[in-house]
């Protein structure tokens, strides 16, 4: 071995192994241009993921309508979780501003008003969505122009026991038992406090904190309440009156044992007098300068004989209004799914036959004076309609946006523009005219006897009315004359119940 070679691996030997396997060589070009193709492709995926992805949230949070929570994340929800995490997972994400917002102004077709008093549209969400009052302006951000918050019980309680809400979704519906679960109305108070700023700008001149909008607190009572105390909804009337602009009277919840029982006459006459009295004697409010409205909410189960009872009951309390209706305890017999027989109250479409009718019915005994709030399986423009044409000043949504998402207000908006442009109508103008048709007119002879030459106009007044209603009788019996022989048997029996009504 020369003695270069011998040099040469001595100075091998002496090195580290380490430095050998450390020292980086030089790579090929191969590599380098495999590695840099590798970094290319990765940045294009991500770039890609990125886009999509913001893409996606930008038509959610924009998107009015929200179809991509309607077609696909509602429905992964539904198939994730059960009735009531899906519930409670909807409300936080409305309290925490995580749902898209109702961009587009609503159409001057749709401009409402109730009491006097101008509202945006005529679409409200019922109570028992929201009942902590934990999500009152993520609701209102969604475009409903009535927010109900409750029902709101005096003390806390836990509700009925779990599983007590049930999907039934062959037929669109839901059947709940939850009992009234509150946090109790010293927690929903403080809720409500924390959404006013410690200045304004402008005074509002609503508790809802909003031009066109409305605040609605129902009040509930407590399970160990005793059945027939009113207690309870005059503590409620005391202690939300200065936070609401309506307060609504909740005795129709079947979920309650003996809390319908308050809709009959006698147990109703003290109540819709006790709350009134307490409505009365609260000071106006700091927040509005005036005192809540007051509103019956009823169930769809009462029969025309109790609901023409309830009509004479809320006139003489000088009530504000009804809302009509809550869940029903019957079961229709085309109900498809096999959870239709679990205890609790039935919403969505296949209430509202019930609805409508009680409605109908209680518009032809209350004066126009009185308005009606319609509920009960309304989830499209036409069946908002329908609703405006049995005479309702408003309408209230539930099951359709459980089942539908964030976007049901605008979407049913939108439908009901068509459907009233269609017609070449406003809202308003339907629903004076339903009213108008409906509402009985106001009876002279109710007035005060006078004396002297108003006892004169007086009675000239009363057989003019008379008069009008003998004509309205001969009218119908004609048309039951016709209706028997053509042989029309059941539509001459039921002309002949109106014209024995309009008699009555």
């Amino acid at each position: 071995m020369s003695l270069l070679h011998r040099g040469s691996a001595r100075l091998l030997a002496r090195r580290p192994l380490t430095n050998r396997l450390l020292t980086p060589t030089t790579p090929t070009r191969s590599a380098s241009t495999s590695a840099r193709a590798g970094s290319t492709a990765r940045t294009l995926v991500y770039a890609t993921i990125f886009t999509v992805s913001a893409g996606l949230l930008g038509i959610y949070y924009f998107d009015s309508r929200s179809a991509i929570h309607r077609y696909i994340l509602n429905p992964t929800l539904r198939a994730l979780f059960d009735a009531e995490t899906g519930h409670k997972l909807a409300v936080k994400a409305l309290k925490y501003g995580l749902t898209p917002r109702d961009q587009v102004e609503d159409d001057a077709v749709l401009h409402s008003e109730i009491w006097g008093q101008p509202v945006n549209n005529p679409l409200g969400i019922a109570a028992g969505f929201d009942k902590d009052g934990e999500a009152v302006d993520g609701l209102f951000n969604l475009g409903f122009s009535w927010v109900e918050i409750g029902s709101v019980t005096p003390k806390p309680q836990a509700g009925n026991p779990k599983p007590r809400v049930f999907r039934l979704e062959e037929d669109n519906a839901i059947i709940n038992r939850y009992g009234f679960p509150s946090q109790g109305a010293s927690f929903v108070v403080s809720r409500l406090k924390e959404r006013i700023p410690h200045w304004f700008a402008v005074e509002p001149e609503r508790a809802s904190l909003r031009h066109g909008d409305l605040l609605a607190v129902n009040l509930g009572k407590n399970k160990e309440s005793p059945a027939d105390s009113i207690d309870d909804f005059v503590t409620g009337v005391k202690t939300f009156g200065p936070l609401s602009d309506v307060l609504v009277i909740n005795v129709s919840s079947p979920n309650t044992p003996g809390l319908r029982g308050l809709q009959n006459k006698d147990h109703l006459e003290k109540l819709l007098a006790g709350v009134t009295k307490a409505r009365d004697e609260l000071p106006p409010s700091a927040l509005t300068s005036s005192r809540p409205k007051l509103v019956l909410k009823l169930a769809p189960d009462l029969d025309e004989d109790q609901l023409i009872d309830i009509a004479d009951v809320v006139q003489r309390a000088k009530f504000d209004g009804v809302i009509i209706s809550n869940t029903t305890i019957q079961r229709p017999k085309h109900l498809v799914n096999a959870k239709k027989q679990e205890v609790g109250g039935l919403s969505g479409p296949p209430v509202k036959p019930y609805s409508l009718k009680a409605l109908k019915t209680l518009r032809q005994h209350l004066p126009a004076s009185i308005p009606l709030i319609g509920c009960g399986g309304i989830s499209t423009g036409s069946d908002a309609l329908e609703f405006a044409k049995a005479g309702a000043s408003l309408v209230q949504v539930y099951t359709s946006f459980a089942y539908d998402g964030v976007g049901t207000a605008r979407r049913i908006k939108d439908e009901l523009v068509e459907e009233l442009k269609k017609e070449g109508k406003t809202w308003t103008q339907v629903v004076d005219a339903a009213v108008k048709e409906l509402s009985p007119a106001p009876s002279p002879i109710a007035e005060p006897v006078k004396k002297g030459e108003e006892a004169v106009s007086q009675l000239v007044k009363e057989a003019e009315y008379l008069r009008t209603l003998l004509e309205e009788a001969g009218k119908h019996e004609e048309k039951v004359a016709a209706l028997v022989k053509k042989g029309s048997i059941p539509e001459a029996v039921e002309e002949g119940e109106v014209q024995a009504s309009v008699i009555s």
